[in-house]
Parts: structure tokens; C-alpha cells; sequence
């Protein structure tokens, strides 16, 4: 990768922007729920970060922290498809009360016939807030659809002689194969504060999990990944989850350098070169989830670089190099992630700054990680955080736990009824 490639990447996009954060006048009544905003939890002053799996039995489950990134693990269930979250698992492990981060949740599905396991994991990075940390990951199993959990499990932690202290465990859950068939074994992802990437790969031996010793896998490429501080990746499998390429779709936490993408043939042992993710694409805390017509579906926190738009809409921030258009989604097909630039760009919800309080480009930035499920009707309930118009005690703005339920479907028929009006 060309470094010194002009502005890194940075431009702006020209594939149709749908805003679902300002409902028009005369919208087909049909099309109105886009316009719909449901709260998870708000019931702390800040809540951030969440994550969702879906139940056998069609509920949602989505996990967050208590805080900015850490705090104990809270819960919220919907029973009806996103529409509303009206209680919280029964019976939360009591060791979910000490995690220290961004709580992530997965479904693990097995081929020798063991039934499928959700996975919970929280990693320990050291706060540099006095409390120190015990270095490693945690990680929590439920064998019956998230009735019951264990207790944390730390694995590598300070106590067994290891060094780690990841961050964002795990950024991406993914499933192997091996001969060209999937196998009961996952790789995980995550970073440390330094910004080097690491794999482990989870598997089962006499029922029992067992994790691989994480090992660096984008060292090859590390002029790349310590310049741009590349985190937080995610991993989407070709031919709607079932190929056999391998997509990484990375943070650059740097912010002078565009997303990174890079692909793999092998199952994640090597890696391409990076190149530049489009600017249609462009954020950190990329989620990916496939529809039923092969579409895929990726929200992120929006990362704006184009130095016209910085001019047009965000001159205070020109010098700094970028602004957020908030919570944002992507819709396109894996092959444009080869070149390609997508179908649609979609912004979810206004993200309200105080200086920002109405729908309009610029939003606040302090959103996009997203819990994302797609029901069997192909229905997308994507939840997210962020201030979204609530006031806490001192009249400061609220930050909380929302979630919004769409179908692809319907984007494309609002793009009609756009063009038409």
C-alpha cells in the first residue's frame, strides 16, 4: 500500500444517501415504521455499546455495558421482533457485574450434532484508571438458548503468565472450514492498546472450550496497521456466508487513513495487502449481516474525509480532517467490497450533539457499535447507542440504548417514492 496515496483514501460517496432520520411529507403510510425509533434501555445516564444474538424461540437478546465501554454487563430481551424490550435475562452470571468492556455475543452452531451454544465474551484491557487489570479475556457459555450462563472464564490472563490485554474481544466470531467444510472450530478476533491484531481460535475438546494462544496475524502488513492504528475488524465470509474468501474489514482508529480491507483464501492464515476501503464504507465498528437476496447489510460510525464536505458542513473540524454523519448503515453485495462502491447509504438516526439537536449531516459520533439480527422474514432489527434526544437530571443530553427494524425491501421502495418526489 502507497502511504502517500492522496489523503489516504478520503472522498465522498456518490451511491444514493437515504436518510431515515427526518421522515418526509406524504411518505406512503406503509413506509413510515423506517421512520421508528424503539428504546432498549435508558435507564442510566450513559449506556453504550451494544450487541444482539436471536433466539431459537424468535427473541432478540442484546448485551451492553454500564458505561462507555465497560461497567457491568446489562440485558435486554424482545419478544416481538425488535418492536419493544420489555424485560432482562433472569439469570445473569453474578461475575457479568465486574466486566470491564464492551460485552460481544454469539451464536455457535455445531456439525457433529452438539447443540448450538451462545458465547459471551468481555475482554480486560487496562483503563489507566487505577484499577489496574487481569490482563486476558472472559468468556461465558449458555447451552439452553440463554436461559442460564456460566460464570466468567478468564483465559489468558496476568495470574497464568501471560501478557495480554485485549481490547474488543472479540471484534469478529468466525466460523472455520478445513477441506472446504466448516468445522466446529471459530476464530476470534481482537487488539491491544498498541494496535497490533490478534487471533485465537476456539474449539471443543470433550465438550470443553479451548482457546488457541493468540497470535499476531497481520504482522506481515504492520507498517500499514501501526500507521493507520487498525482495530476493531470485522470478517465476512463470500457467497452469502458460505464462500470460501475471507473479507477484513478494519477501524483505522487513526482517522487519516480510510477503513482497511483486506482478503484471505486460506481461512485467515495470511492476508492480502490492504487497500482502502471506498468512502461509502468508511467508519469504525463495522457489522456485517447478509439478507436472504444475497445483500449485505454493514453499519458503522460514520467516519466523514471527503475535505469538500468538511468545508460544506463541518469547517470547524477541517483541521482535525473529519466529522461523523453518525449512525450509519451500508448496503451493497460482497463483490463490491472488490472495488466496488455499494447500493445505498443509510442513514439510521439522527445522533444528537448539543450543538447538533436536529436531523442533519453532521451528527455526533459517539455511536455506530450495533447489535444486528435478521429475522427469518428478513426484517433487520439493528440497535445501537447514543443521544438521541432524552435529557438525564441536569439537563445534559442522554445517552442510551435504541434500536430501529427495517427490510431492505422497503429501502428500495423508498428510494422510488424519493425519486418520483
Amino acid at each position: 500500500m502507497n502511504h502517500n496515496a492522496k489523503l489516504n483514501g478520503a472522498g465522498d460517496y456518490s451511491l444514493p444517501n437515504i436518510r431515515l432520520d427526518l421522515r418526509p411529507e406524504g411518505l406512503p403510510e406503509e413506509l413510515g415504521y423506517l421512520f421508528d425509533l424503539v428504546t432498549v434501555d435508558d435507564g442510566l445516564d450513559y449506556i453504550g455499546h451494544p450487541d444482539s444474538v436471536l433466539l431459537k424461540n424468535g427473541d432478540i437478546l442484546t448485551v451492553y455495558p454500564s458505561g462507555h465501554g465497560k461497567g457491568a454487563v446489562r440485558s435486554r430481551l424482545s419478544h416481538d421482533d425488535g418492536k419493544s424490550y420489555t424485560d432482562s435475562l433472569k439469570n445473569q452470571p453474578a461475575s457479568w457485574q465486574t466486566s470491564r468492556e464492551t460485552p460481544t455475543v454469539y451464536r455457535l452452531e455445531f456439525s457433529d450434532g452438539t447443540p448450538d451454544k451462545l458465547l459471551l465474551v468481555s475482554a480486560n484491557p487496562d483503563w489507566n484508571d487505577g484499577l489496574g487489570s487481569v490482563g486476558g479475556f472472559n468468556f461465558s457459555l449458555s447451552d439452553d438458548e440463554g436461559e442460564h450462563w456460566s460464570e466468567f472464564e478468564l483465559c489468558f490472563g496476568k495470574k497464568d503468565g501471560y501478557d495480554y490485554l485485549p481490547i474488543v474481544a472479540m471484534a469478529s466470531l468466525t466460523r472455520l472450514k478445513e477441506g472446504g467444510r466448516f468445522v466446529d472450530k471459530w476464530m476470534g478476533f481482537f487488539h491491544d492498546r498498541n494496535f497490533v491484531n490478534y487471533k485465537t481460535i476456539l474449539s471443543f475438546e470433550g465438550g470443553k472450550p479451548v482457546w488457541s494462544v493468540p497470535v499476531p496475524y497481520f504482522a506481515e502488513h504492520r507498517e500499514i496497521e501501526k500507521a493507520a492504528n487498525m482495530c476493531e475488524v470485522e470478517v465476512i465470509r463470500s457467497d452469502c456466508g458460505k464462500g470460501d474468501e475471507l473479507c477484513l474489514i478494519a477501524r483505522s482508529n487513526d482517522k487519516n487513513y480510510n477503513s482497511l480491507l483486506s482478503f484471505s483464501t486460506d481461512e485467515g492464515e495470511t492476508w492480502s495487502a490492504p487497500v482502502f476501503a471506498p468512502s461509502a464504507l468508511n467508519g469504525e465498528r463495522h457489522k456485517a449481516d447478509y439478507t436472504s437476496d444475497g445483500r449485505l447489510f454493514i453499519t458503522i460510525r460514520s467516519i466523514e474525509r471527503s475535505p469538500e464536505k468538511l468545508m460544506k458542513y463541518a469547517p470547524d473540524k477541517a483541521e482535525r480532517g473529519w466529522f461523523s454523519e453518525g449512525w450509519v448503515a451500508w448496503v451493497g453485495r460482497y463483490e463490491d467490497l472488490h472495488g466496488g462502491e455499494g447500493q445505498y447509504r443509510i442513514k439510521l438516526a439522527h445522533v444528537c450533539t448539543e450543538e447538533h439537536l436536529e436531523p442533519q449531516e453532521v451528527a455526533g459520533d459517539d455511536t455506530g457499535y450495533c447489535g444486528n439480527v435478521v429475522l427469518p422474514d428478513d426484517t433487520i432489527v439493528t440497535s445501537t447507542y447514543g443521544a438521541f434526544g432524552e435529557r438525564n437530571a441536569d439537563s445534559g443530553l442522554k445517552t442510551y440504548v435504541v434500536s430501529k427494524r427495517l427490510r431492505l425491501a422497503d429501502i428500495d421502495r423508498l428510494a422510488e417514492w424519493e425519486k418520483l418526489n
